[in-house]
């Protein structure tokens, strides 16, 4: 009997002319555009300026891109450095392998890099892109649809996936954890936003949100996954991986929130440029101007005052600079009256 299922490409690229357009990269890239799109509403939200987020991207995107491929290179190295294996394949992303964790810990360093250089906070910033951050996985998942991997065990439910024969697979239908994970990643997305406008959170814990509630959908997930993968104790790899990230994300969360209570006051310190911030700037200079303009003429008659000391005291000249050092000694008058005065 037949049943329904999703059924898969039979192909993962499309060639227009000699260019192949490859499902796995096409994804991968929109999910870059949504995350630097909301990132960018966020960071103006929390006062920040636009296209920061975006300038900082540009380093952490290609680190995470590297950091995400070493760490799957690295945890399935069999994949590439075994027996009939060709290592050249490790440099072949398009067919698929990033790990996250890796993508996450390296384009971190890539973005402290980009926040360096602009002199504004890395929580922050991580702040503002967390539940971007999870719709980009959400839509990165569909590039494991495109390439038939990252399936579960064999089931005949409605919105099972249909894989087809080859390398280390049967021909049959799946659970589709890709899916399931892709629609985890978009709750992720929600509940951070949610909690953010609920909670206000600051310091970095937005993002702590997003690690720790990521990890608890992929641990259950990676359970159903019957890709091959290195176990511990009989536990899958990214199981473990995925209790020690939650283990961390929930004790930064907590620590911050009783050392670093609230959220930053100003996350970009030159974000009111403009004519606002030179407007304030020139008004800064004119009382600069002015405060300096007086400091030289109190001089100029201090200067007069201390000449008529050492003159003769019964010169017409000194009996009447002596009356302008008596009315400077008195409370209220200003330095520049003595001006005015001897004009």
């Amino acid at each position: 009997m037949d049943i329904a299922y999703i059924p898969s490409p039979s192909t993962g690229v499309i060639h227009l002319g000699p260019i192949p357009l490859r499902g796995y990269a096409f994804c991968i890239i929109i999910g870059v555009f949504v995350a630097v799109w909301l990132g960018n509403k966020r960071w103006i939200a929390r006062g920040g300026k636009p296209g920061t987020v975006a300038d900082i991207a540009v380093w952490a995107v290609p680190f995470g891109l590297v950091g995400g491929r070493l760490y799957h290179v690295i945890t399935d190295y069999q994949l590439y450095f075994g027996e009939g294996r060709n290592w050249v394949d490790a440099f072949k992303i398009w067919e698929g392998g990033l790990g996250i964790w890796g993508a996450i810990a390296l384009g971190a360093v890539g973005a402290w890099i980009g926040c360096r250089l602009r002199g504004i906070p890395l929580p922050a910033w991580a702040d503002a892109l967390a539940p971007g951050i999870a719709l980009a996985q959400a839509c990165g998942r569909w590039g494991n649809w495109f390439n038939q991997e990252l399936y579960g065990r064999a089931t005949d439910l409605p919105w099972a996936v249909e894989i087809s024969a080859g390398p280390n697979r049967d021909a049959g239908t799946y659970h589709p954890t890709f899916l399931y994970e892709s629609l985890w990643c978009i709750g992720v997305a929600l509940l951070v936003i949610w909690a953010d406008r609920r909670f206000k959170l600051g310091h970095g814990r937005a993002f702590a949100l997003y690690v720790a509630a990521y990890c608890v959908g992929r641990g259950w997930i990676e359970y159903m996954r019957v890709d091959e993968a290195h176990h511990i104790l009989g536990v899958r790899l990214n199981v473990w991986t995925s209790i020690v990230v939650f283990v961390l994300a929930v004790v930064y969360f907590v620590l911050s929130a009783k050392l670093r209570p609230g959220r930053e006051e100003v996350v970009e310190p030159d974000a009111s440029g403009g004519e606002g911030g030179k407007d304030a700037k020139d008004g800064k200079a004119a009382v600069e101007a002015k405060d300096n303009g007086k400091d030289k003429a109190e001089a100029k008659v201090k200067a007069e005052v201390e000449a008529a000391d050492a003159g003769p005291k019964d010169s017409a000249p000194a009996l009447a600079r002596g009356a302008v050092k008596a009315d400077l000694r008195k409370p209220g008058v200003d330095a520049e009256a003595p001006e005015a005065d001897k004009s």
